[in-house]
């Protein structure tokens, strides 16, 4: 298979709930050596050069009892699944027993099927590593309890959320510092030596198994972030950086391997000097949803060095459902917009058709929802227009664009272009409940003395330009309330 493409198009998958549906599907129990072949067809036809089957490892029979004494969890549960019993928490899959494929999906042999499955449709597989902590039954707790931030019997008893005694030693709970602790699981130390080493171990078998990881809650284990986070409890700061290490001795063996951040706190600079390939833009998701266009095309005005390294979504396992949140045509925006930049792109299983229960990651079922149509087709025309190389090894830039004294309303639109060779995309998108009219200027100066033909994609609309109008005065546009422009530009005659 060749290597990631510079900006690679991703695919969440809830692996246990996948397989699930399938089941019910098909009406027969599968697991990942039993998916049919017309399953990873579908998945393929979207273009996707990497697949994320999330939540394979281990399950932990410890961490669900645990969360079968949560209330607030089980509240949680039957939010999103009515008619939730107990045996539907399969276990949080970020509560890690081993790193070993869980017997659920045909363990390591199903696991290594699936990834030659895609493989033969030209798709990489994706799996996840939780750097921060391990369920209270993983083998470290009594193999090596050096491993983890302890505490002592005052901890446990001023603090019995924080704290769990396990074979007679009393370990914190994970946390990230502005949380509470996660009762179900136990905290490693990013600061002690052994556990660095094992990590490492952990990921070089975990690169035997896939072609790229991404990492939980990355910054958590940035040195500056752990000692803030545990203090005195962590030990002394080490001289080197936790991902330095790990990420430096992984690319020695695999030097393609890829490596994504969960990242927020904007962290992702940081992360990205340490040596990961694409962060969470979070960032942009959180503006997307509340901001205006303006604070959009600002983000998009940061170095390209560090956009090109970062992953952008609508959705994933740990946001709301975009239909639940933002109106069809707001979302079709933003989907345009994400699909578009620099960087990685993320999409989330369920999210084209429209699903809009954010299903709690305990649980090995979710509820049937109606598919929404109309979303599914837009979505098949805009998977089908970014499957191109220009938006995989491209060059990108944002565009400028203006209006006229009485007619702010160009501050509403963002747009930007795509070149490869003889393939130019211009993409043009409001970001308003308004109507906008604008100009836009293209920054090819070689549109002059010809005429251009601009075909959009979604729409299948054709228009014919003057070059020596568009190098003046730029294109004009008018679009509706959130509505866009993806447009091939080509001149005119040309195939």
């Amino acid at each position: 298979m060749p290597i990631w493409p510079r900006y690679p198009t991703l695919y969440e998958i809830n692996t246990w709930v996948w397989l699930s549906d399938l089941s019910q599907k098909y009406g027969n129990f599968l697991d990942l050596s039993s998916v049919p072949s017309a399953e990873w067809n579908a998945i393929a036809k979207n273009g996707f050069d990497g697949v994320w089957l999330m939540g394979i490892w281990e399950r932990s029979p410890a961490g669900i009892a645990i969360t079968n004494r949560n209330i607030t969890l089980l509240n949680d549960f039957r939010r999103a699944l009515p008619d939730f019993s107990l045996e539907d928490n399969v276990g949080s899959p970020y509560c890690v027993r081993r790193y070993v494929a869980d017997k659920h999906f045909a363990g390591p042999e199903g696991l290594a099927i699936a990834r030659k499955e895609l493989a033969k449709r030209g798709m990489k597989l994706i799996l996840d590593f939780v750097p921060n902590h391990v369920a209270p039954d993983h083998p470290w707790v009594t193999e090596h309890p050096e491993y983890f931030i302890r505490g002592n019997a005052d901890d446990a008893r001023n603090d019995p959320a924080a704290y769990l005694e396990v074979g007679g030693t009393i370990c914190a709970c994970g946390r990230d510092p502005y949380f509470p602790a996660w009762s179900d699981v136990l905290q490693l130390n990013a600061f002690q030596p052994g556990l660095r080493q094992a990590a490492r171990e952990e990921v070089f078998s975990i690169a035997s198994q896939c072609d790229g990881i991404r990492c939980d809650m990355a910054m958590l284990f940035l040195n500056q972030i752990f000692e803030r986070t545990w203090g005195s409890h962590a030990g002394p700061l080490p001289a080197t950086e936790y991902w330095i290490e790990v990420i430096s001795a992984i690319r020695k063996k695999h030097p393609e391997f890829l490596f994504i951040a969960e990242a927020y706190w904007d962290m992702e600079w940081e992360l990205q000097q340490k040596g990961f390939d694409f962060c969470y833009d979070k960032r942009l998701y959180d503006r997307l949803e509340h901001d205006d266009a303006e604070s959009v095309r600002l983000h998009l005005c940061a170095d390209l060095a560090y956009q090109e390294k970062l992953l952008r979504f609508l959705e994933n396992h740990d946001e709301p459902r975009a239909a639940a949140t933002l109106s069809p045509a707001k979302e079709q925006a933003a989907a345009v917009t994400i699909s578009t930049l620099p960087g990685a792109r993320l999409f989330h299983e369920g999210q084209f058709a429209g699903r809009k229960v954010r299903l709690p990651v305990f649980l090995g079922r979710r509820p049937a929802e109606p598919a929404d149509e109309a979303l599914q087709a837009f979505y098949d025309k805009l998977l089908a227009a970014m499957n191109a190389p220009v938006f995989r090894d491209g060059e990108w830039k944002l565009c400028e664009r203006g209006g006229w004294p009485d007619n702010p309303s160009f501050q509403n639109l963002i747009a930007w272009i795509w070149l490869k060779d003889n393939d130019r995309r211009l993409i043009v998108v409001n970001l308003s409940d308004s109507a906008v009219q604008a100009r836009v200027q293209l920054p090819w100066g070689e549109v002059r003395g010809e005429t251009w033909r601009l075909t959009d994609a979604l729409s299948n609309a054709s228009y014919t330009c003057d070059g020596d109008e568009l190098a003046a005065a730029g294109l004009y546009v008018e679009l509706r309330p959130w509505s866009c422009h993806f447009f091939q530009c080509r001149r005119a005659g040309e195939a």
